[in-house]
């Protein structure tokens, strides 16, 4: 035990990263077991303790890297795809460019070097980063200083300034709460955190209440007669995403790009993992000590674009996405200009493009209002049977 000041022992419990595991305990001990996504937001969003509020998570040392740290080349063809959105939303003299869960900044550090060579694109831009974690909003003012166009924040998309605009995701989706349902008894039952039976400062999976009908809404309809025992996610964080997106783009052009992992078809599973310094760990140990994410549904999310009125691309391999964006033209033009670099470069395009790394498990989709042109590299959502 540690002491204060005035000589008192310190308890452990008040260490900050015990601060959210006590208040769980505490909360399932006096109400019962507490549904998964009530357990990541806990886990994440804790302003004190929580993992995003507390943490810088990203970069070489850190907890994950993402593809914008990976290359620079990633964030040139990104900038130049939201430049191509701005032209076929008719150039408008003011457009916002937001970003959903904006990391460090290094993407739109590199989107907006790159904008510079579209005629009329960085002097029409608005720059809104979407971003919670107060420590990662700091970060970002610091990539960010000499940004050729002003930034600004907001908590969430819905706080973000009015009128056209490119909206840019890359894995924010994949770290929304999620909840997870498990067949039993024949009925898709809520599944739960709860205390360990062999060990109260423990967490463990349960089984929790049946879901309601309105519930039931929120699990694929092609998954619904799954046997005893499967397991499925939902998802309602993605839906109020398009719900904002829907009312937004029915006011204003708009057009959103959200780039993240994950089947393009519904899927059962557990999906649910954590990562701690690039280590996968039990999503329930040390809550606010892990990044928490799950497998974005992408069929799905198109489904829910569709049914509130947008036309929706994608969702398309993050491979053939770049591959379309010109990334391996760009690869090589790098090569030429700093031969002594070729070899690193191409190992970072195999990482964002390549099969077996982030070129498969990652997918590209695009939300946009009606009757825009076809985005760059996504070709129109078709139903998988």
């Amino acid at each position: 035990m540690s002491q204060t000041s005035e000589g008192r022992q310190e308890s452990p419990d008040a260490r900050p990263e015990a601060r959210i595991a006590d208040r769980l305990r505490t909360r399932i001990g006096e109400s019962g077991p507490v549904p998964v996504p009530v357990f990541m937001a806990e886990a994440l969003f804790d302003p004190i303790a929580g993992f995003y509020a507390t943490k810088d998570p990203l970069g070489a040392g850190a907890d994950f890297v993402t593809a914008p740290e990976i290359s620079q080349m990633f964030g040139e063809v990104i900038g130049l795809w939201a430049a191509q959105a701005w032209v076929d939303m008719g150039s408008p003299a003011h457009v916002h460019l937001v970003e959903l869960g904006p990391g460090k900044g290094t993407l739109m550090h590199d989107i907006l070097r790159t904008g510079r060579v579209v005629p009329g694109f960085l002097n029409a831009l608005e720059v809104t980063l979407v971003e919670a974690s107060p420590a990662l909003k700091m970060v970002q003012g610091r990539v960010l200083a000499d940004s050729p166009v002003q930034i600004r924040w907001a908590d969430r998309l819905e706080k973000a300034p009015d009128g056209p605009a490119v909206i840019l995701a890359n894995e924010f989706l994949d770290c929304l709460p999620v909840r997870q349902a498990v067949k039993a008894g024949g009925v898709w039952r809520e599944r739960c955190v709860g205390l360990h039976p062999d060990d109260e400062t423990r967490f463990a999976f349960v089984t929790g209440p049946a879901l309601s009908s309105a519930d039931l809404e929120f699990v694929p309809e092609s998954l619904r007669d799954l046997p005893e025992g499967s397991l499925v996610e939902l998802r309602p964080g993605d839906r109020q995403i398009v719900d904002a997106l829907a009312l937004r783009f029915s006011r204003h052009k708009g057009r959103a790009l959200f780039i993240d992992y994950g089947p393009a078809k519904s899927e059962p599973g557990d999906t649910l993992q954590a990562i701690r310094a690039h280590e996968k760990v039990d999503p329930l140990d040390r809550p606010g000590t892990a990044d928490l994410t799950t497998r974005v549904d992408f069929e799905t999310l198109a489904k829910a674009g569709i049914e509130a009125g947008l036309d929706v691309h994608g969702p398309q391999t993050q491979r053939d996405f770049l591959a379309a964006l010109g990334i391996a033209q760009r690869t090589k033009m790098l090569a030429a200009r700093v031969p002594e670099k070729r070899d690193m470069l191409l190992r970072q395009l195999d990482r964002l493009t390549g099969e077996d790394q982030m070129g498969v498990l990652f997918k590209a989709i695009c939300l946009s209002s009606p009757g825009l042109p076809d985005p760059a590299g996504l070709p129109p959502f078709t139903a998988q049977g």
